[in-house]
């Protein structure tokens, strides 16, 4: 019965979030326009797009001829964004359209009547004893129900580029089991507002349960997806914490739902998730306490496999241009070398540049997800970046370092410097 209850709890707290995050995001984005500077925009992400394309051809990722076409491409683009600004006034100010509380708090009703309501109905054995008004206010609730997603989908038809209203349908269609329409709805919302670690995790959560809560290789695609584009999503991780609970891994329970307690992001509910981690924590001591050879046996499998030991500092050029100012995020991680492996880190570190130099090891330990790892691939590429702003990602401005092709068996410790400034 606990294990039942705090399943329930981190289902109804990962809907929740889904619904609540999506909405938040929306409302706080407000995007001032100065079409006097659009010009300067574009031909600087016209120059990182062009930069990206030509170390993608210099390292062999990308053939002549895809390398050809694909800056053809880009400069036709380019082209377009210049003629498009011209018709433009000079100065132009655009503010997102504020989503009303309505439609959050309308799905929270529904998915907490919804649970309740499905509580009730699988109880059927005890609506033998039941007055016959008490069925009947079941039946309405049911009909309410369909009444609240007729009423979404006609909110589709009549604004097909409402991205908020087929966010809602895809909730919806989760919460009535309607699995592969609720997909089918959040690949819309991407068509419309472009890929988001969000909606990626909203459609891993989705097909997670149509494939009756295992990590199918859909499922396993789409959260490397989210991933990929944000390693601390919420409702990410929280689905993959849930599902390593649910098969007794509790180490890997709680890292991933510490991962969304520790991005103190707004629309988490820590408290509740904290209780989940906490229950996690007593269920893992229990079984060490059961066995005394479980926790040394866990250290040991923890560290098995290949070990990169990678040695890291700055150049001298470097420290001086980030001694005065803040101190700077450094990621270190492997992305498999082979491109068929996606581009996924295998391992990962996340330092402060006061932190440097450095010596740290990667391996399986350091994984962002379970089904991509250090001991996965043969060989790796490996990446030391100080991020200008803080995020994930190779981006202009940021300093950089990279060792190609290393053997994920070498014991030879390896040195990175520091020392590139990305254009």
């Amino acid at each position: 019965m606990p294990e039942l209850i705090i399943f329930t709890v981190v289902f109804l707290l990962l809907i929740l979030i889904v619904v609540w995050g999506h909405f938040i995001k929306r409302n706080n984005k407000t995007t001032i326009v100065n079409n006097s500077d659009r010009d300067d925009t574009n031909v600087t992400l016209y120059h990182e797009h062009k930069a990206e394309i030509e170390n993608d051809f210099k390292q062999g990722r990308i053939d002549d001829e895809n390398y050809q076409y694909l800056i053809a491409e880009l400069d036709k683009s380019l082209l377009q964004d210049i003629e498009e600004n011209k018709k433009a006034s000079s100065n132009e100010v655009i503010e997102n359209k504020t989503i009303s509380i309505i439609w959050p708090a309308s799905l929270t009703v529904f998915v907490l009547v919804f649970s309740f309501w499905m509580y009730n109905f699988n109880g059927a054995y005890q609506q033998l004893s039941q007055p016959l008004n008490q069925q009947a206010s079941s039946e309405d609730q049911a009909q309410q129900i369909i009444a609240q997603i007729k009423s979404i989908i006609d909110l589709t038809v009549k604004e097909p580029e409402n991205s908020d209203a087929w966010y809602s349908l895809g909730q919806a269609f989760i919460n009535i089991g309607e699995f592969n329409r609720a997909g089918e709805a959040f690949d819309k919302v991407m068509q419309i507002e472009g890929e988001s670690a969000e909606i990626y995790g909203a459609k891993a959560q989705a097909f997670y349960y149509r494939d009756q809560q295992a990590m199918s290789d859909d499922v396993k695609n789409l959260i490397d997806k989210a991933l990929a584009l944000d390693p601390t999503d919420a409702s990410t991780n929280i689905l993959i914490g849930m599902h390593n609970f649910r098969n007794e891994n509790y180490s890997l329970a709680i890292q991933h739902w510490e991962t969304v307690i520790n991005s103190n992001k707004t629309n988490v509910q820590s408290d509740a998730l904290r209780e989940a981690v906490n229950e996690a924590k007593n269920r893992l001591q229990q079984a060490n306490n059961e066995n005394g050879s479980v926790q040394a046996n866990t250290q040991e499998a923890a560290v098995s496999g290949p070990q990169l030991t990678v040695n890291v500092d700055l150049s001298e050029e470097i420290k001086q241009l980030l001694i005065q100012g803040e101190d700077k995020v450094v990621f270190i991680y492997a992305v498999s070398a082979d491109a068929k492996h996606g581009r996924m880190p295998v391992a990962a570190v996340k330092l402060k540049a006061s932190d440097l130099p450095v010596t740290i090891v990667l391996d399986d330990s350091k994984a962002m997800s379970p089904q991509a790892k250090l001991s996965d691939v043969p060989a790796v590429n490996i990446y030391a970046v100080v991020s200008a702003s803080g995020g994930v990602g190779v981006k202009s401005g940021d300093f950089k370092t990279e060792l190609l092709n290393a053997d994920v068996l070498s014991t030879e410790p390896v040195s990175l410097l520091i020392d590139t400034i990305v254009p």
